[in-house]
């Protein structure tokens, strides 16, 4: 793709108010929800896509699900830290790169923009709800035992909102409910 092949494709994505030339090589799209940025090499043989996520200080608990999304989910485009900043990326060889494959990788970006930490904290949640099966597999307590556990410690106050409703409560056990039967049987006690 060309310089100009860029800027066309970009105002063709977003509204040309929305697309700002900020130096040769260089676009920044401006929304209400997010600020996209193009950048080209200075030799214009390379293209970068870049789109702030969220601040490194919110992702950082979740580090290891990014990482594992970018190897198994994201496709084309990554997740990549700089200036404290937790950024979807897409980079490219301008040569081979076509429109639609441009068009893609930033639908692509904005997906990750408007996932946030959803998929990686779904992501997280499963992989401890598979432990908490497993080591109650390990010690052979059947589901209905380890329901009654959580129950028991949400009903103490281990678990769960201080000021939780009873309703609320009961949302969350079912729920909890709901991935432990969904996980239950495909999970073994030797699995860890």
């Amino acid at each position: 793709m060309t310089p100009s092949e860029i800027a066309d494709t970009l105002k063709e994505l977003f509204s040309a108010a929305s697309v700002n030339a900020i130096a040769p090589g260089s676009w920044q799209i401006e929304t209400p929800n997010f600020r996209l940025l193009v950048l080209l090499s200075d030799d214009e043989s390379w293209l970068r896509i870049l789109l702030p996520i969220m601040p490194v200080s919110e992702a950082q608990p979740f580090l290891e699900q990014f990482l594992e999304a970018n190897f198994d989910e994201t496709q084309q485009v990554r997740y990549a830290l700089q200036q404290e900043v937790l950024w979807g990326i897409f980079q490219h060889n301008c040569k081979s790169l076509t429109s639609e494959d441009f068009a893609e990788a930033i639908a692509q970006l904005i997906s990750l923009y408007e996932n946030g930490l959803d998929n990686v904290f779904n992501r997280l949640i499963e992989r401890r709800i598979r432990q908490i099966v497993i080591v109650a597999k390990q010690q052979n307590q059947s589901l209905e035992a380890t329901m009654q556990s959580l129950e028991r410690f949400y009903a103490e106050g281990l678990m769960g909102e201080l000021d939780q409703s009873s309703q609320a409560r009961e949302e969350v056990l079912a729920a909890w409910r709901y991935q432990l039967e969904r996980l239950w049987n495909e999970m073994d006690s030797n699995s860890l």
